[in-house]
């Protein structure tokens, strides 16, 4: 076997085993993106689904006018500026449902600008 092939084989199990012991000694892992726009009365999109531990970025942009984005039970808050992207880190350590809302009043559709975080174990 030429030994250009025979450290190929060698190092694809090493490698393996690296990420995977990377991983169990609590490495950071890679971040989630998830893009999340603002605009009078809604949020786009209005259910964000994500895994119990998972780290996710939610970047957020509100597209006409100064919004709020609002998870009460997980304690978390940001204001939305026009026109700017913000962004908010998540790592949900809990499964369940969370209701996340605009707390800036926008206008006359204000009560129904919500949504729903599903955080699935």
């Amino acid at each position: 076997m030429q030994a250009s092939k025979r450290r190929f084989l060698i190092g694809v199990p090493l490698a393996a085993s690296a990420l995977l012991l990377g991983a169990a000694q609590g490495k950071p892992q890679k971040e989630r993106v998830i893009k999340v726009e603002a605009r009078k009365f809604r949020f786009a999109p209005n259910v964000i689904e994500v895994r119990q531990g998972e780290a996710v970025v939610l970047e957020l942009r509100a597209l006409d006018f100064a919004h709020g984005f609002n998870i009460p039970e997980l304690q978390t808050r940001i204001d939305l500026v026009p026109g700017k992207t913000v962004k908010l880190r998540l790592q949900p350590a809990q499964a369940g449902r969370f209701g996340f809302l605009c707390d800036n009043f926008c206008g006359a559709g204000h009560e129904e600008m919500a949504g729903t975080l599903v955080v699935t174990a």
